[in-house]
């Protein structure tokens, strides 16, 4: 199976370790992006086949990923006479609906929308993911496989997708100010910044994992940690008395309908 690539940005290129990591052949993998600068990146970096513009990756290939700017999707559709009517396209273009790729597209109606994360870059991406009714459930397995090459996939309703896009594509960034909050604390009580940000990010990401491999509710894991009279209750009511979960939610809520008016 040929694997295309319709840009060959930041998180195509995660996509693509993805893929060779768990056993796709690079000479599988064919792509192609306006930047040459990239094109020779992607070539040297993974040793994949770049094609000569974007109608030879559709022609090649039986699944296609669109990984262009939504500013740029337009133009590079344009580029392809036609996709074969077996292909199925998986969009990771941000903001574009399944009406609005199928619409967009030429020839395929198999076409699979999802909504990555930033963690992909270090495999760790969550992705919501949505389809046409004309993708099968192999196909659909197919993509999946693809995509949880770089991270977990979770199928969703469509009407989702923004929701999505709120609570994780846009949050690493809230994720990120958290760190760099805590770790500036730590570095006003006297900690070096190196240290103060290895705690702190070393905090964040067992905590995560503790959540993801107990399965246990957030709040009983808080609780766990919560003594009568102790140091953490403190800096719970700090954080309270704050309106952090209130002032998280709001960022959420603001992210995801920003998304809708995309």
């Amino acid at each position: 199976m040929k694997i295309g690539f319709i840009g060959l940005g930041n998180m195509a290129g995660a996509m693509i370790g993805g893929l060779i990591k768990d056993g796709t052949t690079p000479s599988d993998i064919i792509g192609y992006d306006v930047s040459e600068t990239i094109c020779n990146k992607r070539k040297e970096e993974f040793g994949i086949t770049i094609a000569e513009n974007n109608d030879a990756v559709a022609k090649a290939c039986t699944r296609v990923v669109l990984a262009v700017k939504p500013q740029f999707l337009t133009s590079a559709l344009s580029e392809v006479s036609k996709f074969s009517q077996e292909t199925v396209i998986i969009s990771i273009v941000a903001g574009k609906t399944l009406e609005f790729l199928s619409d967009a597209i030429k020839g395929t109606k198999k076409i699979i929308r999802c909504m990555p994360n930033t963690a992909a870059l270090v495999g760790a991406a969550m992705t919501g993911v949505a389809a046409t009714d004309d993708v099968t459930n192999e196909e659909r397995e197919t993509a999946l496989s693809i995509i949880e090459s770089f991270g977990k996939a979770i199928v969703i309703p469509e009407k989702l997708m923004d929701t999505v896009t709120g609570v994780s594509g846009s949050s690493p960034a809230f994720v990120f100010m958290f760190i760099e909050a805590m770790a500036d604390a730590a570095v006003l009580e006297g900690m070096p910044r190196a240290m103060a940000y290895e705690f702190a990010a070393g905090a964040v990401y067992g905590s995560a994992k503790l959540m993801m491999e107990t399965g246990k509710h957030p709040g009983e894991l808080k609780d766990m940690v919560t003594s009568p009279a102790g140091t953490t209750i403190m800096g719970v009511k700090a954080l309270e008395d704050g309106a952090f979960r209130s002032t998280v939610m709001d960022a959420v809520i603001a992210a995801t309908e920003r998304s809708k008016e995309l």
